[in-house]
């Protein structure tokens, strides 16, 4: 969305669902997904014992920690003016502050003594009472320096030299993320691509550059055998029901086992021992088991909504850097959440990827509700915007203006 293409007077909005206004519907769907975020994992961590009545876990507390400070995140985050990120131009901006520190920290996982491993995988850097997953900084950096970039415009990204120079970041930070996660990696480079349209790059540059990546990505599957044999799994996962295709086959008996209605909460019997991840990558599976297919259509309609609020912004904003800003994030969170459903209902490879606000998490569920609080800060503006227009006076047909 160039500069030059924004609409001298916004578009009209849709009325509202119920008369709330953006940020109050952006609020009751992060609500509804930390709470649902909760309850889940609290179910989801359950082992058998002798105590068969609910209670609470070690690992249920620290989620339901870690959500009270992400959702008082939103709100503060929230009440910023989201402009002042975009009001600088050059090396003062803190978008580029953000995407340096993202990089620094992408980098400093990678060495050994500095970056902690966990099941063969080197994601987490310590921060003595955390810990921080540098792609999950990393993703959410890059959405708001290409918001930053694209609106202005330090090249003309129109011509394909200046669309590789403005890439050029995003390709570095992927080719760090990669190295520690490759779901995260392809998820980033979607989202840029969908940013670059939405700035008005042209398609045919974008398809330019595009073989490059899709070829490293090749030779990244290609380099470690697991992941070759993990693809091939997926096109037929009960070749191997106790190895590649372990995974993806509870997932599957999850879904078959809750039906239509569900077990009912808590009630689960894939977590017990036989669903992997059952708190992080396969928590969809856990909820369509006790929740069926309502706890199914709920969680996806609460992602909607937020995709919902995320366009209707953008219809209404005047200023780019507002419009690409709330794309990202809702681009970005519609891309993760998607892939992460595909993923438990075994209609991609697996990908090792959390499901937004409900997965268990720690700093990426804070950051995330960051950059959700952004989105509410651009939704508040953009809600004043729209009274201000509303409440102008119309002038009768005919009469000049001064």
């Amino acid at each position: 969305m160039p500069q030059s293409e924004l609409p001298s007077e916004a578009p009209p909005m849709h009325p509202s669902i119920f008369c709330l206004r953006l940020q109050d519907i952006l609020t009751l769907c992060v609500l509804g997904l930390l709470f649902l975020g909760v309850l889940m994992v609290q179910s989801a961590a359950m082992n058998v014992s002798d105590n068969l009545r609910w209670h609470w876990n070690e690992r249920g507390t620290r989620h339901v920690i870690y959500a009270a400070i992400a959702l008082l995140t939103f709100f503060i985050v929230g009440r910023l003016d989201y402009t002042v990120l975009g009001a600088f131009r050059g090396a003062r901006s803190p978008a580029v502050w953000t995407l340096i520190v993202a990089a620094v920290a992408c980098i400093a996982v990678l060495v050994p003594g500095i970056g902690r491993e966990v099941n063969g995988a080197r994601r987490w850097l310590p921060l003595g009472f955390t810990q921080v997953q540098p792609s999950e900084l990393g993703k959410w950096a890059l959405v708001l320096y290409l918001a930053w970039w694209f609106s202005h415009r330090p090249v003309d990204f129109q011509r394909l030299w200046g669309l590789i120079v403005t890439m050029a970041p995003v390709c570095v930070v992927c080719l760090l993320v990669v190295i520690e996660d490759f779901g995260t990696a392809a998820l980033i480079g979607l989202c840029a691509l969908g940013i670059g349209l939405a700035a008005g790059a042209r398609l045919w540059h974008l398809a330019l550059i595009s073989p490059p990546a899709v070829l490293a990505s090749l030779a990244f599957i290609l380099h470690k055998p697991y992941r070759l044999k993990r693809l091939l799994a997926f096109l037929n996962p009960f070749a191997s029901p106790e190895r590649e295709g372990y995974h993806m086959i509870q997932s599957l008996l999850s879904f078959a086992t809750g039906g239509i209605y569900g077990t009912g909460l808590g009630r689960g019997i894939q977590k017990l021992g036989y669903l992997p991840e059952d708190t992080t990558d396969f928590i969809f599976a856990v909820v369509c088991e006790e929740l069926g297919v309502a706890g199914a259509l709920l969680t996806i309609g609460l992602y909607l909504g937020i995709i919902f609020v995320a366009w209707q912004a953008i219809r209404v904003k005047k200023d780019a850097f507002g419009q690409l800003l709330a794309f990202g994030i809702g681009c970005m969170v519609g891309l993760q959440a998607l892939i992460n459903i595909a993923v438990a209902t075994v209609s991609i490879p697996p990908k090792g990827m959390s499901l937004p606000l409900v997965s268990a998490g720690g700093s990426g569920l804070v950051i995330t509700c960051a950059a959700l609080g952004l989105l509410c800060s651009v939704c508040r503006q953009a809600e004043a915007e729209r009274a201000m227009l509303s409440a102008e006076p119309k002038r009768p047909l005919g009469v000049a203006t001064a």
